[in-house]
């Protein structure tokens, strides 16, 4: 008899899966996420020229091409490759070619280092008004 009455009183198993920490932990990473992503300026150290003037606005909500030459003259682009290794000018020539193509009115801006020479960033910006660029943003810091 005492085994028929521990049958009965035994609690059933519960197979359902418990989500709620799942949650928690999804909430922690997306929140650690959210801080971390704008920290993280992909590209190339240059030390960029200061100029004390304001921003101009920007029309358009598409990310920009951005074309970088640091202090060696090495030149990056950020679209086609993982933007920290150094291309040549017809590799640039021929990405911005095939997104001005795609999408024609992408904005380019041009990163350059400070002490480089004029005439290296004049020849860059020759490159890219002759594949179709009409405008070329030269990006500066505030001091």
């Amino acid at each position: 008899m005492m085994a028929r009455v521990s049958r009965r009183n035994r609690k059933r198993l519960v197979s359902e899966i418990n989500v709620v920490p799942y949650i928690d932990v999804m909430l922690v990473l997306l929140v650690i996420f959210m801080v971390t992503a704008p920290m993280l300026t992909p590209g190339v150290p240059i030390e960029l020229p200061e100029a004390s003037t304001e921003p101009l606005p920007v029309e358009t909500d598409e990310e920009p091409l951005v074309v970088s030459m640091n202090g060696k003259g090495e030149l990056f682009i950020n679209i086609g490759g993982n933007g920290e290794t150094p291309v040549t000018l017809g590799t640039i020539k021929d990405r911005v070619m095939k997104v001005l193509a795609a999408k024609p009115g992408t904005p380019v801006q041009l990163r350059g280092d400070q002490g480089l020479d004029y005439g290296r960033v004049m020849e860059v910006m020759a490159a890219l008004q002759g594949v179709g660029v009409t405008s070329i943003g030269l990006v500066a810091e505030t001091p």
